[in-house]
């Protein structure tokens, strides 16, 4: 029977399973191919490939789709590896599509001996011309008709480099009138002269991905293909290719199942490897790891956390129609997260001057205040507390209206764990800027102390540091790299254009000298702020921390 609680893909598998597929058979894959680094798109395929793997128990394979030596690297076979298991997911056993060159190699040959692949001479300009349209049918190459020996030969050289690159390619023979675009004559084979970061020079030909993709998942006994919705064209050359192959092969035990589901579309972000890889290419950002990168690495150098990405992937759930995903839904699931297990830090990012006018002058006081409220296993930290502090420039105005709950003249807040203030003037620079606010505070309205004025209710409470004992750090304050819901919907078509030029602005603010022990990799919320992590550049002498999310969704209210 149909479990409601499932997702399409799990009943299709439970069906299965209920007509007499052995639930032991089965087996699942994750195919990147190393061309770049894994994004958050990437993140849903992982999270159903490998959920469903520990949902059955079953064996998953991390397949690397390297038949593209042009643009593969083992940096991306590392990156790759190294998001997976950040991810928190293990794999079965590596395998390479380049594991089975030989194989497939054989297997072409064998179709071009049954009269179901012959090598093409033409231009790729002049093959697509003759593709037609989904309306009109295509025209048969001129070589369509070569014999198996002249088709054999030709192929041999190909594969021995006797030929020029893009002189010939090897096409499957199946319909140049079929309704499915892709199953006219579809290219299986093309030459390229590059050296292979596995095989290196042992091939000058590599299979296109419809010939190396269901012969893999068969070779490996995959039960269920499963691919993003763009592929589900392609399971009619998915179920062609795995017909045509030697009677000696059907022997293996299970046919593989390709099914489809949408792929995760995130707004105000763009997920092809090609454009990501122009932003690295065009020093856009730093890296594939920089942090307004939707890459994997570049979320977790945000500050993302495997829990918050899970827990995205899961909220998202498996679809079988394309939509659009709101990216403050995965700023949601880091807040929900990092709230609960994230140490406070009182930071000051744009400082302004505030002396306490009837505080003891050479005085520093140590007070006590909660590393997480969420937690109370959390502990407590000691800051120091004195006569002279910044806070945060808006935080105060002169004269405010009474929905300002801030610092004003002749206005109260609390100061975070501290004291009750008042200010009672201002100091000026020659521009009228507002340089150093005057205070007084009430010396009995100490946090915690019990004392009636320390249970006085006022309506703001600031953040502070102390000016004499706060650590400079540096603050990379990180915006959506795209100012657009949807990069490159402009007229142009260039998602370049749609670039937010404040995506990221450098400042240097004061934190609690308890900040100077952190480690790279540690996140903080820096209180009324926002959520920060130490950054892989950061050092005792250079702390440098990177804003992963802010306490709420400004993002709406800014636009």
């Amino acid at each position: 029977m149909e479990n409601k609680g499932q997702n399409f893909i799990e009943q299709i598998i439970s069906n299965d399973v209920n007509s007499g597929l052995d639930r032991g058979s089965l087996c699942f894959r994750f195919p990147p191919e190393p061309n770049g680094y894994l994004h958050i798109g990437h993140a849903k395929a992982i999270g159903l490939n490998f959920g469903l793997g520990e949902h059955y128990k079953a064996p998953v394979y991390l397949r690397f789709d390297d038949t593209n030596p042009a643009a593969e690297e083992q940096e991306f076979v590392d990156a790759i590896k190294n998001d997976i298991r950040w991810l928190g997911y293990s794999w079965k056993k590596i395998t390479y599509s380049s594991d089975n060159f030989d194989q497939l190699y054989e297997w072409a040959l064998y179709l071009i001996s049954r009269e179901k692949a012959y090598v093409d001479s033409q231009t790729s300009e002049a093959i697509a011309a003759q593709k037609g349209t989904p309306t009109t049918p295509g025209q048969n190459s001129p070589f369509r008709d070569r014999s198996v020996e002249e088709n054999t030969s030709l192929f041999v050289q190909m594969k021995e480099g006797k030929v020029k690159e893009g002189e010939h390619v090897l096409r499957a023979k199946i319909d140049m009138s079929n309704a499915n675009m892709l199953m006219r004559d579809p290219v299986i084979y093309r030459m390229l002269n590059k050296s292979h970061h596995r095989t290196s020079d042992k091939w000058n030909i590599y299979p296109m991905y419809d010939w190396a993709h269901g012969q893999c998942d068969y070779i490996e006994q995959v039960s269920h293909s499963l691919c993003s919705l763009e592929f589900k064209p392609h399971r009619d050359l998915y179920e062609w290719f795995l017909d045509s192959l030697p009677p000696n092969s059907q022997a293996l035990k299970i046919r593989p199942k390709q099914r489809e589901f949408a792929r995760l579309n995130l707004s105000f972000t763009i997920m092809s490897k090609r454009k990501l890889s122009k932003l690295v290419e065009n020093a856009i950002v730093s890296g594939w790891d920089d942090p307004r990168m939707p890459t994997i690495s570049g979320l977790r150098r945000r500050g993302y956390t495997p829990k918050s990405i899970r827990s995205f992937v899961e909220k998202v759930g498996v679809a079988k129609r394309e939509n659009i995903i709101d990216v403050s839904l995965l700023e949601f699931c880091v807040r929900e997260d990092l709230n609960k297990v994230a140490y406070r830090k009182m930071v000051v990012l744009n400082p302004l001057k505030l002396t306490i006018i009837n505080y003891p002058e050479n005085e520093t006081e140590v007070l006590s205040t909660e590393n997480n409220p969420e937690d109370s296993s959390a502990g407590t930290r000691e800051v120091p507390f004195s006569k002279h502090l910044y806070i945060e420039k808006e935080d105060f105005k002169e004269n405010a209206n009474r929905k300002f709950f801030r610092l004003s003249i002749d206005k109260e807040v609390r100061l975070k764990s501290a004291y009750i203030i008042r200010a009672v003037d201002c100091i000026k620079d020659s521009q009228g800027n507002v340089v150093e606010v005057l205070c007084e505070y009430d010396s009995k309205s100490k946090s915690g102390s019990g004392s009636a004025e320390s249970l006085r209710k006022v309506k703001g409470t600031l953040h502070w540091v102390s000016s004499k004992e706060s650590t400079k750090i540096s603050v990379r304050l990180y915006d959506r790299l795209f100012m657009k819901e949807s990069p490159g919907s402009n007229l142009e078509g260039d998602f370049m254009q749609d670039l937010n030029p404040n995506s990221l602005t450098v400042v240097e603010a004061f934190a609690e000298p308890s900040i100077s022990d952190t480690k790279p990799g540690e996140s903080f919320q820096f209180q009324r702020k926002g959520y920060f992590i130490v950054d892989q550049d950061s050092s005792k002498d250079n702390p440098i921390f990177n804003k992963t999310v802010g306490l709420r969704d400004s993002w709406l209210k800014k636009s």
